[in-house]
């Protein structure tokens, strides 16, 4: 067993907390909602990027590179000055919403290079230019393009030619739990030599300024010129660093007088800052003690040079804290090596290894101490101005329950830094992988009882905590449950599978009671994530009136259907009870596999052979939307194998399943050859007939539609040269394949699933197919791709798939990797190149990244495809 599993099961049975401290900090605490008292929810312009240097942070912090423990009382991150840039960098910089020409876009390029999951070893990069930072060019070329321009990135300014920048690796390594080594390496790429301003910075999260608590606590410098960190509920640390500097102190406050101009005396939390750029000595502490504190490293370092620093971050007393600093470093290292080679025994290609090692450590780097109590934010703090009472009928009024203080995983600690439901059960497969407790403990927080609401839905995101995300929160629990099942040589975790089952009855109830507008099990749900893939906003009122019967929403629902019939039938092998349950979801499947088929609210059109949304209008009449997308493949995400065992250990429900298929010939007709057993004994649950599957997969298959080099399109090309249209009330809708950035406003206009290729529903048809397979077997071919002549099974299809998306990663013949596009100097220069970003979405023709620049998040998923099916995961 390798030294990080111990730790992991160290952690599991609590005998150690090895993930008390850990990536903890956001990296844009700024322009979130928690941050926002304006009246009318105006989040990103409340508090500014300008602004944030200078204001204390109600609800978390912020930094480059940084840690923090995990209710995040102290911090730790990396500040940087160049000399020339007008402001120290202590946070990563990027676009407002309102700045963006596709929305909010991070301008900064840094790297998550590796994290084992206990975080006994972490590694970023930070590429830092020594001319000065073009915040105003970024900001006023992104402002003049439109829509259909490209972003303008900080590469494009030039600022890397020459190679006139700094490399800064940032390194933690754990001695113990309460013991962290810390090493930042900066080396210049440029050709002459350069100076900088390193600044390792600790500091308090501000709980002192809200009228809650009033205790402070306080770092000093102490008689040995260490910083000894105080705190007289969180408990005593010792913050040792070589080489000796000098060490400046300030206030983590506000800076009213700057902000507002009503100055309050003493030193803020931009005191470092001040005392840099502008020489004010009063900016910082006459005596050396506050609640900031940064060593400030002066350094010159010649043209292709390194030099490093030292920290160590304990709580023990040492009077020699660098005499085994680099043995225990080396040793983390080579521990986590040994845990990545042990992960990865079944991949040769070393490519493939750095890309998915790489894709963990953004997972693990993107966890974030997440702080909102909405009851209390609505209210606002007693030593505080009240806020406008606007906010009492605004946003998330109707969440006053939710109070969470926990570590999740983001999307994207920059531009997404709050969790989102969905891509959340995404998240927890590829975290799984390496620990699968965290991935159960991520799927049980959002259905307790200060996440979940009364009613049973599951808060989406702080923007409207009320929106509505895709089901598959089920689909989550039950494949994380049979991961750690066969980490654990197969032993499941019963206790985690019951409890989050249990919430899930209550979340759908509040399904079918809310989203099922005539009971009639065709459901609504509105945008349900994919943003603009619609005609109409389907989340706001309609042009014409009326609803849309949606057909992701009823396939969500019958998944959703399948999958807690799924967890049903293994929870009643030590409970009967269950199979009653089991019953229950099986005959709802049937219900809504026959009211999507032919109970008069057909969804699927013979004439196209494709499943569509219906507008039902105000006049009763019903109009198919007919728009080839991602919407009309997602009922093949409803497949469910059950063998014979599953009959065998279950007399109630085989005796109950056997009468209402007797009993209702009508609905046991639309389930996929249920009288025919496959290969091995095996029944088939799907919505989709062996013929309307076959021919959905045509469509999904062809390159002129759906098939790329590098995955499914979430909308056909065929809509390239001619847009679908849609006439209402005098006014034309159109939808136009799209494939790269979006060129609508819809939901802000940072997303777009008119085209692009997008990782969850890619790893979900990937995992229909693997399903379908299972029940067909070898024997059951389907030409691929289209219109090719070569027949494949189901299974050596998923395989293709698979194989596609992870070649947007890897490098193809001519050594250049497709996320990174046309960008030469990002393809060729090897300070570059095999560093990888894992992006919100890829351009639907190239593979080319899009939208959010590290969203490792559900694009992590790559690490689940490249990882050999049968290995030890």
């Amino acid at each position: 067993m390798t030294a990080e599993k111990t730790r992991l099961i160290e952690d599991r049975d609590k005998k150690k907390n090895w993930r008390k401290w850990g990536p903890y900090l956001t990296e844009r605490q700024w322009g979130t909602v928690r941050e926002d008292y304006s009246p009318h929810g105006n989040a990103w312009e409340y508090v500014s990027h300008d602004a944030a240097r200078s204001k204390a942070y109600r609800w978390g912090e912020e930094g480059i590179g940084g840690i923090s423990d995990d209710q995040q009382r102290l911090c730790f991150a990396v500040a940087l000055w160049n000399k020339r840039d007008p402001i120290i960098k202590e946070r990563i910089f990027g676009l407002t919403g309102n700045e963006g020409n596709h929305a909010e876009d991070c301008k900064d390029h840094y790297y998550y290079l590796d994290s084992t999951p206990t975080h006994s070893y972490m590694k970023m990069l930070y590429k830092y230019p020594q001319n000065e930072f073009p915040y105003a060019q970024l900001v006023e070329e992104n402002r003049r393009r439109g829509k259909l321009d490209s972003e303008y990135e900080l590469i494009n300014t030039g600022i890397f030619n020459d190679n006139k920048y700094f490399d800064v690796f940032i390194e933690y390594a754990k001695a113990d739990v309460e013991d962290i080594l810390v090493k930042i390496t900066v080396t210049n790429r440029g050709k002459e030599s350069a100076s900088l301003s390193l600044l390792p910075t600790i500091w308090f999260r501000n709980t002192w300024s809200w009228g809650h608590d009033s205790y402070k606590p306080e770092m000093y410098l102490d008689e040995d010129g260490d910083i000894r960190v105080s705190d007289q509920k969180f408990g005593d640390r010792n913050l040792y660093f070589d080489p000796k500097a000098d060490v400046l102190f300030c206030e983590n406050e506000t800076n009213s007088g700057r902000l507002y101009n009503y100055p309050n005396p003493g030193t803020f939390k931009d005191g470092i800052n001040d005392y840099l750029i502008f020489g004010n000595p009063g900016a910082v502490n006459k005596v050396n003690k506050g609640t900031k504190a940064a060593v400030n490293y002066d350094l010159t370092i010649p043209a292709g040079e390194s030099k490093t620093v030292r920290l160590r971050l304990t709580s023990k007393f040492s009077q020699e804290p660098f005499q085994d600093f680099d043995k225990l470093f080396d040793q983390r290292l080579t521990e986590a090596n040994d845990f990545f080679s042990d992960l990865q025994k079944g991949i040769a290609d070393e490519d493939s290894r750095n890309i998915q090692r790489q894709a963990i450590a953004g997972m693990m780097w993107s966890k974030q101490f997440f702080y909102y109590d909405v009851a209390q934010w609505l209210k606002g703090d007693p030593s505080q101005p009240a806020p406008p009472q606007e906010r009492k009928h605004g946003r998330n009024r109707e969440w006053k329950h939710l109070n969470n203080s926990d570590i999740i995983s983001m999307p994207d600690a920059w531009e997404y830094p709050w969790y989102a439901a969905w891509d959340l059960a995404f998240h927890t497969i590829p975290i799984a992988m390496v620990d699968p407790e965290f991935a159960k403990n991520q799927l049980l927080l959002l259905t307790k009882e200060w996440y979940m609401h009364p009613n049973g839905q599951l808060p989406a995101y702080e923007w409207a905590l009320g929106d509505v995300n895709p089901p598959v929160h089920g689909w989550a629990t039950w494949r994380v449950y049979k991961m750690d099942q066969k980490i654990n040589d197969g032993k499941g975790d019963r206790k985690f599978l019951e409890e989050v089952f249990h919430k899930l009855l209550l979340n759908f109830t509040w399904w079918i009671n809310k989203k099922d507008n005539n009971g009639n099990n065709i459901f609504q749900g509105g945008f349900l994530g994919m943003d603009n893939i619609g005609v109409f906003d389907r989340s706001a009122q309609l042009p014409t009136g009326g609803y849309i019967e949606q057909s992701d929403g009823t396939s969500w629902m019958a998944m959703f259907t399948l999958n807690m019939m799924r967890m049903s039938l293994e929870l009643a092998k030590e409970n009967p009870t269950y199979q009653s349950l089991a019953t229950k979801f099986f005959e709802h499947f049937l219900y809504i596999a026959g009211a999507i088929a032919n109970e008069g609210i057909d969804l699927w059109d013979e004439e196209d052979e494709f499943f569509y949304d219906v507008l039902h209008t105000p006049d009763d009449r019903r109009t198919f939307m007919k728009i080839r997308s991602m919407v009309g493949l997602i009922p093949l995400f409803a497949v469910e194998v059950l063998d014979e065992e599953s009959f065998k250990s279950n007399p109630e429900f085989t005796t109950r399943l056997e009468w209402f298929l007797k009993n209702r010939p009508d609905l046991a007709n639309l389930i996929s050859r249920w009288g025919e057993k496959g290969k091995k004994e095996r029944h088939l649950l799907s919505l989709l007939r062996g013929h309307r599957m076959k021919r959905i997969l045509k469509r999904m298959l062809d390159e002129n539609e759906f098939l790329s080099d590098y995955g499914i399109r979430a909308l056909s090309k065929v809509y390239d040269k001619n847009p679908f249209k849609f006439y209402a009330n005098g006014n034309e809708f159109s939808v136009k394949y799209t494939p790269g950035e979006g060129d609508t406003a819809l939901f802000g206009g940072n997303s777009n699933w008119r085209g692009p290729i997008w990782f969850p529903v890619n790893y979900l048809l990937i995992e229909s197919l693997q399903r379908f397979y299972h029940y067909y077997g070898d024997d059951f071919k389907i030409e691929h791709p289209t219109g090719s002549g070569q027949k494949k099974n189901l299974r050596e299809i998923a395989d293709d798939l698979s194989h596609r998306m992870i070649n947007i990663f890897r490098k193809d013949i001519n050594g250049n990797r497709p996320v990174f596009g046309q960008d030469e100097k990002i393809q060729n220069d090897p300070h570059f190149n095999d560093h990888i970003l894992f992006f919100e979405y890829f351009h639907g023709d190239s593979g080319r990244g899009v939208g959010a620049t590290h969203q490792t998040g559900w694009t992590g998923l790559v690490a689940k495809l490249i990882q050999p099916r049968g290995g030890n995961k």
